[in-house]
């Protein structure tokens, strides 16, 4: 068992630090001041409660830091997945939020909000138990605060501070660097790396297929003056990929957009797509699910299950 742990903690360490070390943009010229990447414990003195917004209701409620993981752990990772990736996934919702608490909130008076698309999601007991069925609700409730109780304290830190620490559901094979989704400068802790085994899982593939009207329609919202003479062969074309294969621009008529772009508009699971059209309809073929930024959720699963 501590062996298991041993390397779902090592794969979660690979998804935001190891590529840095083959990375050549990062190098290290004084090994006394060397950047390093580790799973480290905190004091609970410090971090001992958050305060947690509930957006619906606009109401604060401070909780025991753990206590709260309890919720965003069943909240973000099916409790049917292997115990040491929701390990994986306690590790990883700890450090978010604990970076969360010492760089500043977006919310006023709250560390952090139970909204997956601004912070990560959270859902109390009450509600997770009713959605589970009436026979596995003890134990898939044991599952995950044994995931959050034996990881108590535990967070990865780059360079003595904890990490921006993200996550998604499938990377659809490659995990993809921030600076491609969100822009900015990235963090040297996440880069491009192959995962393994998550072609097994339903969120690795998926279609969305749109006739060529709505596809136009679609794009006018974003881009009023757009036009696609759908009788040229080029007049829809991916122009350029990211490191991670994922669309970093693509064509539309007389409009260019971000991969990113396309996959609001058009609601695709990943930016990771290929196009085939036909005289009526254009096809997303998909491949993943999500930003694609750190630690995969099927990917810690699949290890999970390979070193059983």
């Amino acid at each position: 068992m501590k062996r298991l742990i041993l390397i779902i903690i090592i794969y979660v360490i690979i998804c935001f630090a190891i590529p840095i070390i083959f990375t050549k943009r990062y190098k290290v010229e004084d090994k006394t001041s060397k950047e390093e990447e580790k799973l480290i414990s905190y004091d609970y003195k410090k971090y001992n409660t958050i305060k947690l917004l509930h957006v619906k209701t606009g109401k604060i409620e401070e909780l025991p830091l753990d206590e709260y993981l309890y919720g965003v752990v069943s909240a973000e990772m099916p409790a049917d997945y292997e115990i040491e990736a929701l390990k994986a996934q306690a590790v990883v919702a700890r450090t978010y939020t604990i970076y969360k608490m010492i760089n500043g909130s977006k919310h006023e008076n709250a560390d952090i909000c139970d909204d997956p698309t601004c912070c990560q999601a959270w859902i109390s007991k009450d509600d997770r138990l009713s959605k589970w069925k009436v026979d596995e609700r003890e134990a898939n409730w044991e599952k995950i605060v044994l995931a959050a109780e034996s990881t108590k304290g535990k967070i990865i830190t780059y360079n003595n501070e904890p990490i921006n620490a993200f996550f998604h559901a499938n990377s659809g094979g490659t995990t993809e660097t921030p600076s491609n989704v969100w822009g900015g400068s990235g963090y040297p802790y996440l880069q491009v790396v192959a995962t393994v085994g998550e072609d097994g899982y339903s969120q690795y593939s998926s279609e969305v297929t749109v006739t060529k009207e709505e596809l136009l329609q679609k794009l006018k919202q974003y881009h009023q003056n757009i036009e696609i003479d759908f009788s040229k062969d080029d007049e829809i074309k991916i122009l350029e990929y990211t490191d991670s294969g994922r669309v970093k621009k693509i064509k539309f008529g007389n409009v260019e957009i971000p991969g990113t772009e396309a996959r609001t508009v058009f609601g695709l699971k990943s930016a990771m797509f290929t196009i085939a059209i036909n005289e009526e309809n254009i096809t997303f073929k998909v491949s993943g699910y999500g930003h694609g930024v750190g630690m995969s959720q099927t990917g810690a699963d699949s290890l999970a299950k390979q070193r059983k």
